[in-house]
C-alpha cells in the first residue's frame, strides 16, 4: 500500500513535470523555486556552452514584463543547490540530534508566527471572496442597464465587462491558492513528527535529487541581491520545509538556516 505522504509528493512532483530540456536532464527544482517579491516562478535557464555551471534561475516575471513589474533575482543553479543541501543537511541533523528541543522550537513557532499567517491569509481569502460576490451583482447590474438602455452604452458594456472579467478571472485563480495555503500552514502545526521521521530516514544526503527535494521542501523563495549586479552582495533565501514551514536559527553552535548568501 503507497503512504499517502509519498502518493502526494508523486502527484506534486507529476504538477510540476515538464518535458526534459535538450542540453540538459530534467530541472530538479522544477516547481519549487518563486521570486520573493512578486511570487512569480523562477525559470531556469540552461547555458548554451554546456557549461552546466554557468546554468541559473530568473524571475519569469521579469522575463516577460520587464524590470517595471520586477527584477531578474539571479541565482545560478549550483549555488542554490549549495545552499539548500547545506541547509537541509544541518536541520536534519538537528532533528535527529536534538529531536525534543526541535519539537519545542517548531511548536513555538507554530503558535505564534503560523498562526499569524493563518489570520492574515484568512482575512485575505474574506476579502477577496466578498469582492467575487460584489463583481457577480455588479455585472448583473452591469448587464441589465445595458439591455434596458439605462445609461451603458454597448461600448461602455464592453469595456467594463472586460475589466470586471479580468478582475473575477485574478479571483477565481488566486483564492484557490490561499485555500491551499491555509490548509498547509494548519497540518504543519501538527506533522513535526512527520519531518522527524524523514530526517531519521535519510541520515546520509550526499546530493539532491528531485524526490529529495520534494519529499522535504514545499517552495524555495528567492530574493534580490542588496546591491543589484552585484555578485558579491547578499542575497536572501527562504526555504519552506514541508511539515515544518520555514525555519530560523536554533542554536547558532548547531545550525542556522541560511538567509544570506554571498554570490
Amino acid at each position: 500500500m503507497v503512504k499517502q505522504e509519498t502518493w502526494d509528493i508523486v502527484q506534486d512532483i507529476r504538477k510540476h513535470k515538464r518535458r526534459p530540456a535538450k542540453m540538459a536532464e530534467q530541472n530538479m527544482f522544477s516547481g519549487l523555486v518563486c521570486c520573493a517579491d512578486c511570487d512569480g516562478t523562477m525559470a531556469l535557464h540552461r547555458a548554451h556552452t554546456m557549461d552546466a555551471v554557468k546554468n541559473n534561475f530568473m524571475c519569469s516575471t521579469y522575463k516577460k514584463r520587464g524590470k517595471e513589474e520586477c527584477s531578474g533575482h539571479y541565482i545560478r543553479e549550483v549555488q542554490l543547490a549549495a545552499v539548500v543541501l547545506d541547509d537541509l543537511l544541518r536541520i536534519t541533523h538537528f532533528a535527529r540530534q536534538h529531536e525534543a528541543l526541535f519539537v519545542q522550537r517548531i511548536n513555538q513557532r507554530n503558535s505564534a508566527e503560523t498562526r499569524r499567517e493563518i489570520v492574515r491569509l484568512q482575512r485575505e481569502l474574506d476579502t477577496m471572496r466578498r469582492r467575487d460576490a460584489e463583481l457577480i451583482v455588479i455585472f448583473k447590474r452591469l448587464y441589465e442597464d445595458n439591455v434596458l438602455s439605462r445609461g451603458v452604452t454597448n461600448e461602455q458594456f464592453r469595456l467594463l465587462s472586460d475589466e470586471y472579467n479580468s478582475e473575477q478571472a485574478g479571483l477565481k485563480e488566486r483564492i484557490p491558492q490561499v485555500v491551499e495555503r491555509i490548509e498547509k500552514l494548519i497540518a504543519s502545526i501538527s506533522d513535526v513528527s512527520r519531518f522527524i521521521d524523514k530526517a531519521k530516514r535519510y541520515t546520509e544526503i550526499p546530493n539532491l535529487t528531485g524526490e529529495l527535494l520534494h519529499l522535504f521542501i514545499e517552495r524555495i523563495e528567492v530574493g534580490e541581491r542588496g546591491e543589484r549586479y552585484s555578485r558579491t552582495a547578499e542575497q536572501k533565501i527562504a526555504i519552506h520545509y514541508r511539515d515544518i514551514g520555514v525555519l530560523g536559527a536554533f542554536e547558532a553552535e548547531e545550525t542556522t538556516t541560511p538567509v544570506q548568501i554571498a554570490v
